[in-house]
């Protein structure tokens, strides 16, 4: 099969990846969009996860096929790694709930997916993620059957698909060695590091359906320039040298994605509306943990409750009526003082709410033992270096995209302004 993207031209499909994506678990994603909220700020953003996962999972056989052109990998070999990381990259996003992340706050406890434990090291709190029911979709339900079906007798199981996912050591060897070395890392690297093909596809995607240009990178020199690269027994994956500029250029890429798309002061509004709204309202959506269950927990599913909900959140979402930005900064303005402003909103009466967003950039910088996943490699020394040792921007741009905003009920917007300009005026005269 062959099908027709707007981004990467033709994504071919082989029979057992059309098995998964004709699966239910799959076709789902038709009804969850990529940006949730995206929409109401950017009204070409109704792309969906679907057409998202199938683009990513081309990048990822990009990727992976111009890092076996440098390996010695035999051809079948090659074929058996290749086609564990496409379906790994396929099957990233099953578990995205209703509008992406901002339904997470009310998923069921982790421990009612009943995860086996070997995935425990990976787990983030008692609440379930959107990563706990991929594992879950991919490892006990219906959609099970159909991966061992198909992709068994290629040497591929739920379990080794999961593995790659997820970065959890499983229980039994996924079958990612060859010669003494383990290509587990750099399979790794692929679905999920600092240069995956989850973010290679999504940045182009989401600045295509949102007209905006700060996502767009060279994608072509950086895939020609990935490599493989031997450390410690384990294949990891290693950038040239001549490519350093591109991986900045899309550093700086997803840093100016995060300030203006992905946490547009609108989008970021409806998402704090639907928490209110799910805290005043508890049980009237819920996220289930049967799989079959999940499977009716999308998007229109959500906005049907939300256009029959008398809670008034779900009114103001369903009607498109937000509250009002007064302000925004960071942590580099001046002159803004948080719990001041919140203090003269509250004594003249003003409703409102102010929303703190964070957006990591990457999940590696500072945490323990974290590693990137990429190398920068020096092609005719074939010496290795972290890419945060390597280039500043890396660090610069890396690490969390903080905002602060607050919001004011519209009808009250014109009289919290200036109010707010007055008491800006004399912070500044002080």
């Amino acid at each position: 099969m062959r099908i027709r993207d707007p981004i990467h031209g033709v994504i071919p499909v082989s029979d057992p990846e059309k098995a998964v994506i004709d699966s239910r678990f799959y076709q789902r994603l038709r009804y969850v969009r990529q940006l949730g909220f995206g929409d109401m700020a950017f009204p070409g953003a109704t792309h969906t996860r679907h057409a998202h996962s199938l683009g990513a999972m081309f990048v990822a056989s990009r990727v992976f096929s111009a890092v076996a052109s440098r390996s010695d990998l035999p051809d079948d070999v090659r074929e058996h790694f290749c086609e564990a990381v496409r379906l790994a990259v396929l099957c990233h996003d099953l578990g995205h709930m209703p509008l992406s992340h901002a339904s997470e706050r009310i998923a069921p406890r982790r421990s009612l997916l009943r995860l086996p434990g070997w995935l425990d090291s990976v787990a983030e709190g008692e609440q379930a993620n959107h990563e706990d029911f991929t594992a879950k979709l991919i490892l006990d339900s219906s959609l099970t059957e159909v991966i061992q079906r198909e992709f068994s007798p290629r040497g591929i199981t739920p379990m080794a698909t999961v593995a790659l996912i997820s970065g959890a050591k499983p229980p039994k060897d996924p079958g990612f060695t060859h010669k003494g070395v383990d290509w587990t890392p750099l399979l790794r690297a692929i679905v999920s590091g600092e240069l995956d093909a989850d973010r290679m596809d999504y940045l182009l995607r989401d600045s295509f359906y949102t007209g905006v240009n700060y996502g767009r990178y060279d994608l072509d020199w950086i895939v020609s320039n990935l490599n493989p690269a031997v450390k410690d027994g384990k294949a990891v994956l290693a950038l040239s040298r001549a490519a350093a500029f591109a991986f900045e250029d899309f550093l700086l890429s997803r840093y100016h994605m995060f300030v203006s798309v992905y946490l547009h002061h609108t989008s970021v509004n409806f998402d704090h509306m639907l928490r209110r709204y799910y805290e005043e309202t508890p049980g009237e959506f819920e996220i289930p943990a049967d799989p079959e269950a999940f499977l009716l927990c999308d998007d229109a599913a959500l906005w049907y409750t939300l256009r029959r909900s008398k809670n008034r959140w779900a009114e103001r979402i369903s009607r498109r009526q937000g509250f009002k930005l007064l302000a925004q900064f960071t942590e580099r303005d001046t002159g803004y003082d948080l719990e001041v402003l919140n203090s003269a909103l509250t004594s003249e009466g003003f409703e409102h709410y102010t929303v703190q967003s964070k957006g990591a950039l990457s999940k590696y910088v500072g945490a323990a033992g974290g590693n990137p996943g990429l190398f920068i490699l020096d092609v005719s020394t074939g010496r290795l270096t972290e890419v945060a040792r390597y280039t500043p921007l890396y660090q610069r741009y890396s690490g969390a995209v903080r905002l602060t905003r607050l919001y004011v009920r519209p009808d009250q917007a014109e009289r919290a302004r200036e109010m707010m300009g007055r008491l800006l005026g004399q912070t500044t005269q002080s």
